[in-house]
């Protein structure tokens, strides 16, 4: 884990607690079907993703970068994609694959998906970066809708590493649950009241 990575505090002892209860995150992964198993497979999908994370985000970044309102998010104060924004992200967004991977659902990884939360929303975007952005938030209806772009292009890469379809199964739909319960996670400051 790169706790050098420009904005990457997972590990950092001033991370706030997150306000989601052990009850909330038992119920969100029963919502998603997940159980030990899961894990397990994405543990042994992270051999096989980590060492294809640039190529995993050039191929992410070329989505984005070719969905006008997507990038758009990525605006400096003159409107245009900011270089140095759009490469910051990319490291984290590089780490989380990682993450998601290999990290234990536990009290500071909850800690760390309320930080991921309040940088797509206008509580904090844009703030860790030190971004003059025309973009005060990700909204949410993106955010949920790029679970399916961020979820189907794993597979690919899953088959570079393994061979059997039923191991990729198994790890793709782990992929899938854990995508889909970190944007449920993320989605909690653009209605506290209502979670």
């Amino acid at each position: 884990m790169n706790s050098a990575l420009s904005g990457y505090t997972y590990d950092d002892p001033a991370l706030a607690a997150s306000g989601v209860t052990r009850g909330d995150l038992a119920a969100l992964h029963a919502s998603v079907l997940w159980s030990d198993a899961d894990a397990a497979a994405l543990r042994r999908a992270a051999d096989i993703l980590v060492p294809q994370t640039e190529a995993i985000l050039d191929v992410w970044y070329g989505f984005v970068g070719a969905n006008p309102h997507l990038v758009a998010t990525f605006a400096g104060a003159d409107g245009a994609p900011d270089a140095a924004y759009l490469a910051d992200v990319r490291g984290r967004f590089g780490q989380w694959i990682a993450d998601l991977c290999t990290r234990d659902h536990d009290a500071r990884w909850l800690a760390y998906q309320d930080e991921i939360a309040v940088r797509h929303h206008t509580t904090k975007k844009n703030r860790t970066d030190g971004v003059d952005s025309t973009s005060a938030y990700v909204p949410l209806r993106h955010l949920i809708a790029l679970i399916v772009p961020i979820t189907v292009t794993i597979r690919d890469f899953l088959t570079n590493g393994e061979s059997d379809p039923a191991a990729v199964d198994t790890m793709y739909h782990a992929w899938m649950k854990a995508v889909t319960l970190s944007v449920a996670l993320w989605a909690r400051p653009y209605s506290p009241t209502t979670w």
